[in-house]
This record gives structure tokens, sequence and C-alpha cells, in this order.
């Protein structure tokens, strides 16, 4: 009997429920913190021509938006005459992947009865993949670690040994980082057990039907939600604080009924640092902050992806041409919501928040011991930082929050577990959300030091500092981010720095815009504000006119 509509819907439900045990069987399975910890990742199933089909909720637009291009990719390459049932695909080439190197995305093709049905596909952030480390100072890819190339790490069931020498042999955690690349074949495997079982249970024996009906409903729904926007054309641009020079960003949306094409002409030239941003992760970010705003409620997937286009000239900043390094690609990437918004807020008034923190503030931290002599070990970290969010027209912005990303912070616990450091302070930065109706969410104040016996370098990969996030309506900037010494001594906010032992490392986190006229903000929030440590007395007067 064939499948109706409504088996079709229970069908599409039961897909994400397996995507999201596929990203959880990845969480618990990881090595790295920025997996198990923050949630850097991403799952999804796609049909046999590669289609994003379902997507967990677990993840960062930033993989899985780029995932979706991808898979078409490793179908290419490879070709399907030579992908058989047990084989696994990996790569972490950033212009076939995610955008840099400490991203693996690992495919596995899916079989029913030896016939192939379908990929599964994951993505995750190892803490090392060698090279400077994960940091902005290279001039090239080549520096910035090894690259593995569309290939296979396992054929027909057995794992490659000389691809996992080849690794071992070129990180500084070989432990840690092939234990994620197994953990990501381990993902996959478990999200295939999950589709079986299904597949049994509504007796389907392969995913044709099924994919078209996601991704035709999809794409209709999301065109519905297209043609409700104001057609015409929007431009909009943003400055922000680069590595060596600003870094302007400029965007075009032409809103049509049938689609949204996003074009970043105008945009800042290539760095010879590592945050130039691959194209795909552009179009990632761009696609999602487009569709939060227009079609949040349609699942995300190759059919609600279709109708935004997104362009970038190549060789500027936001579509870098290999070789370029693109080791912090996620700065400038997570900024490029901000930029799109703006223009569909001329659009869509009153939709849209005001420009946020955005951007992570990542930190890697390689610990060192003080007396080489001492035979004391080493340790990679790496520490997931957010500032706030920008206000939204109906509600402040949200206190250290990752968005776009999407991530979580990872807990002061887990951090110090993993190498010999102190967090000694971690709280909220009082005054720093932007004044407005709405107020901005506040960044945090965050300490680090090394403990007895051991040093430490830091990549600096922070923004928001010259060029803090802009209020919207009338509401103002949020508080710009500094990074220093505890005792007052400025820092770099970018590149590798040395902290030597009993020094410690201050960081101040940005905070997100304001919106409205800070004047019109209810008495009792900005009364509470205040006595919560949120704003200072002078900020209740000079923004907000408040006078107790």
């Amino acid at each position: 009997m064939r499948p109706t509509g409504i088996d079709y819907q229970i069908m599409w439900n039961r897909l994400v429920a397996v995507v999201e045990e596929q990203a959880t069987t990845l969480i618990r399975t990881a090595f790295s913190t920025s997996v198990r910890e923050a949630g850097d990742l991403s799952a999804g199933l796609f049909d046999r021509q590669g289609r994003m089909m379902a997507q967990a909720v677990t993840g960062t637009p930033g993989h899985v938006n780029a995932m979706a291009e991808s898979v078409p990719h490793f179908i290419r390459e490879i070709g399907m005459q030579n992908i058989h049932d047990g084989d696994v695909l990996i790569t972490n080439d950033p212009w076939m992947g995610t955008g840099h190197l400490h991203d693996f995305t690992v495919v596995t093709p899916v079989f029913r009865a030896g016939v192939h049905v379908g990929f599964f596909a994951a993505t995750a952030h190892v803490v090392d993949i060698g090279g400077r480390g994960f940091g902005p100072d290279a001039g090239e890819v080549y520096e910035e670690g090894l690259l593995i190339p569309i290939t296979k790490f396992a054929e027909r069931g057995v794992v490659d040994p000389l691809l996992i020498r080849l690794i071992r042999a070129n990180v500084r955690t070989p432990d840690q980082t092939v234990g994620d690349l197994y953990s990501l074949a381990a993902c996959n495997e478990a999200g295939n057990r999950r589709l079986q079982a299904m597949m049994t249970e509504f007796g389907i024996a392969d995913l044709d039907r099924l994919s078209e009906f996601i991704i035709e409903a999809s794409r209709k729904a999301t065109l519905a939600a297209i043609s409700r926007v104001p057609a015409g054309i929007y431009r909009h641009s943003m400055t922000v604080d680069g590595y060596d020079a600003p870094v302007d960003m400029v965007v075009t949306l032409d809103i049509s009924a049938d689609r949204i094409t996003a074009n970043f002409t105008g945009t800042s030239g290539m760095s010879r640092f590592g945050v130039n941003v691959p194209e795909v992760y552009t179009r990632a970010y761009a696609c999602y902050g487009l569709k939060c705003a227009i079609a949040p409620e349609v699942p995300n997937n190759s059919g609600s992806l279709a109708p935004f286009e997104i362009t970038a000239p190549e060789g500027c900043i936001l579509a870098a041409r290999r070789p370029a390094p693109v080791s912090v690609r996620h700065v400038l990437g997570h900024l490029v919501p901000d930029v799109v918004l703006g223009a569909l807020h001329q659009a869509l008034p009153g939709t849209v928040p005001a420009e946020g923190a955005s951007a992570l503030w990542n930190i890697q931290i390689s610990a060192r011991a003080s007396d080489p002599a001492s035979g004391l070990a080493g340790a990679e970290v790496l520490m997931f930082n957010s500032g706030g969010t920008g206000a939204r027209p109906g509600a402040d912005g949200l206190s250290a929050t990752a968005f776009p990303s999407g991530v979580s912070t990872m807990s002061v616990e887990a951090t110090e577990h993993v190498g010999p450091i102190t967090v000694w302070r971690k709280d909220l930065r009082t005054g720093s959300g932007g004044a407005g109706a709405r107020r901005g969410g506040l960044g945090q104040v965050i300490e680090i030091e090394a403990r007895q016996g051991y040093d430490f370098y830091f990549n600096a990969m922070f923004d928001r500092i010259d060029h803090p996030a802009r209020g919207r309506e009338g509401g103002g900037p949020g508080g710009a981010g500094k990074v220093g010494l505890a005792d007052g001594t400025p820092l770099r906010s970018k590149g590798r720095q040395f902290i030597r032992n009993g020094e410690r490392l201050r960081l101040c986190l940005p905070g997100g815009g304001g919106y409205g006229d800070p004047r019109s903000r209810d008495r009792a929030a900005v009364a509470a504000d205040l006595e919560a440590g949120l704003i200072t007395p002078r900020q209740a007067g000079d923004d907000y006119g408040y006078d107790g």
C-alpha cells in the first residue's frame, strides 16, 4: 500500500529523531570538549542524490548548511560506482567541507538489501590538526595544519591504517584527534541503525518518495514565507575589525516573489591572515540569518535552502580563494547574519534584532612547562565564549549567548580538567549591553591563569573591539570588547601571544546593541537592571534618564 501524505509526515518527524540520536551519539563519544561540551557539530541524513533531508537540532548553522553542500562533492570526487556498503568517507578541505581544517566531515553511504538509498553525514571541530594551531597568524592554508582531501576513511568496513598513521604523525593530540574521527564514523552508524529500523517499520525499500515529499513541502513553505516579504532591493554595510585593517562587509538583497538573492559585491578583499572565509561558509550563515527572520518554522533541508541564492565576488574576504589562510573563518563568518539582517530590516522593520557580539570569542591555549627540564607535559585547551546578543524588537538581548553559532559555552570545570589552567573569574560584564527601550545582552569578563609550573601561549581571535555592535532604531551600541592582563596591560585582539606564570589573561567580551530609544525604556525595567548590577548608576542616569 502506497504511503499517504500523513504517513510521510510521520516518517519525516521520525527522521528528525533519527538524526538527533546521530548527533547525541557524537556528543557522547567525542574526545574534544568543543564537541562534548559546546556541541560544535552537525549531523544529517541525505538522499542518494546528496540532498539534505533532515538535520539534527543539535549543531551549528555553519556546519549544517555548509555540510548540505559538501555531500555532493563527495559523490562527485569518489564516484558513486566506487562507493560501497561499509565505506566511510572523510575530508577537512575548507572549500569542500565547512570552511577550515579543524572541521572534519564524515559521510557514510546507506545501503538496504544491497541497494544504495542515501547518506549520513556529520561534522565536528577537532581541537588540533597540526600546523600553527587554531589561530589567525598563518599566511597560507598550508601552514594551518594537515589537509585531508576527500578520501576513504574506511573501505568495506576496514579503516585505512596509513591514513590513521598520517594523521597521528601530524597533530599534537593524536589520541584525541583520531578518537574524534572514530566518533564521527560511529554516530553515522548509529543513525544508520535507527533508519533501517524505521524503514522496516514503515515497509519502505528506499527514501526517494519520502525525500521528494520533504524537499518539495519545505520549498513551497519557504516560498510562501518569502512571498510575504516586500519585494525590492535593499543594501546594507557594516565595518568590523579584521586583523591588520578594518573590513567592510557589504550586501545587496534582491527580494522577489520566489527568490531572495544576497550579493556581497563591495566587500573588502582577502586578508594576508587567517580571517578569510570560504564562500561555502558565507552562504551557510547568510542563509541562516535570512531563514531565521523569514521562515523560522520551516525545517532546514535542501528544499528550504533552495530559494536563497548567496554570492560573493571570488577573491573578496567572504569568498577566499585557495590557498588563502582560513583558520578563524568564524570571526567574520559569524558576523555575516548581522549585515544581512541589517538589509532585511529595511524590508521588515520591527522584525530583526540589533547587532550583537556575534563572533565567538574562542581561545586556543597551548600550556607549556615553564622549565622544559621539569618533565611536565604540555596541553592544548580550547575554550568557547560568547558575548551578548542584540536586543530584539520585543525583548532584551540575551547575555553571554552564542548567536548565530548556537554553541554552548564550555563549563569552567570541563575546561580546567583538560589542561593546567585556572579560570579565576567568569561573570557578566556590567554595563556592556547597549542602551535601548530593549537593552542589549551583556558580555562576560573572564580571567585565566596558568597553574604552577606552566606558562601558556594563546591564539587571540576576537572582534567587536574597534567596531562594537550597533544599536537599531535609536538604540545604543554594545560595549566594545577588550583584551589584556588583569593588571591593565593591553594585548592584541588577534594573533599568538605569551602569558607567563603568575600573569592573568583578562577577556572583556562585547555586548549587544540596544533597540529603540533608551528614554522610553520602562522605569521598572531600568530599576531592575540597576539592582541586578546589569547597568551602572551613571548609565541609568545618562542613558535612560533614570533618577531613582
